[in-house]
């Protein structure tokens, strides 16, 4: 700017402040104040989700490089659970003639109650026993005695007991075995945390996320924590990469009874986490201020 349209400007800022006296100036300066701070306080409210936003596209989508696990050479069998200790098993013996059967299949009874008429009655129902395994993998199975299951899957077990059952049995009975409390847990960076109960006694990793309603927008795909106990009691952890296909390949893909699952959440969240309660304050005085503000331009019209 020149100098003389310089000094033209400065003489009618002058001039005008002027004209407008002490309350113009004051009302003015007030309400340069607040639409100042009315920027910084929508700065402030969009904050979390800049935060969020920086967060890289390609740190998103699961498994990429597909190509990678289709041309691996992978074990055609299925996933099969194994018995461990502390597993509740039910075991159930049956055949043609139900008497047989009877001294392997070990019932307690359980209380039911009913309300009726303001009198209250107590029935027994009977329900299937359940087998803890000890420490050592075995149970104590009726007429049979010990029997050690621990590391064999389900259909090895049922056919074990089948062979110690054929010399009671005249015919060869069908046992089923079933895992009473197979369960895994998924706690961090997910809309539902919690422990689950896997009926089919079969769960892999995106199951398992997928029960916990999936990862929120603060989880690291690829620092996922899989902590697991194996029979010998030894905790293992192991960090997972869902951004690379080859974690289906791993042997950690499927899950075992007892596992807990672990989403580590970003550095965002932890910034979240950081500004939270001060953040709040700063919220609540800046709006308490652009009231006070506002009040005053008001009055001072």
């Amino acid at each position: 700017m020149p100098y003389v349209e310089k000094k033209r400007h400065i003489n009618r800022i002058t001039i005008n402040n002027k004209k407008l006296g002490i309350k113009g100036r004051l009302i003015m300066n007030l309400r340069i104040m607040m639409r100042r701070l009315n920027d910084r306080h929508l700065w402030l409210m969009l904050l979390p989700f800049l935060l969020v936003g920086c967060q890289s596209y390609k740190k998103v989508p699961y498994f990429q490089d597909v190509e990678v696990v289709n041309q691996a050479e992978q074990q055609e069998k299925l996933y099969d659970a194994r018995i461990m200790p502390k597993d509740l098993l039910t075991i159930v013996v049956s055949c043609t003639n139900p008497e047989l059967a009877i001294p392997f299949n070990l019932t307690v009874a359980s209380n039911a109650g009913m309300a009726v008429s303001n009198s209250s009655y107590v029935t027994t129902q009977p329900t299937l026993q359940a087998y803890l395994v000890d420490n050592e993998g075995n149970i104590n199975f009726p007429v049979l005695g010990e029997l050690k299951l621990g590391g064999l899957t389900k259909r090895e077990a049922e056919r074990l007991i089948i062979d110690k059952l054929k010399p009671y049995m005249k015919e060869p009975p069908i046992v089923t075995v079933r895992m009473v409390n197979y369960k895994i847990s998924v706690i961090g960076e997910v809309t539902r945390p919690g422990t689950f109960t896997i009926s089919n006694e079969k769960v892999n990793l995106l199951e398992a996320l997928a029960m916990a309603g999936d990862m929120t927008v603060y989880g690291l795909r690829d620092n996922v924590k899989l902590i697991r106990e194996d029979a010998n009691g030894k905790q293992q952890i192991v960090t997972l990469n869902l951004n690379d296909a080859e974690t289906i390949l791993s042997p950690y893909y499927w899950l075992q009874q007892n596992d807990i699952i672990y989403v580590t959440p970003n550095k965002a969240k932890a910034r979240n986490s950081d500004v939270g309660n001060s953040t709040s304050l700063w919220f609540s005085a800046t709006s308490i201020l652009v009231s006070i503000v506002s009040l005053l331009v008001n009055i001072l019209k």
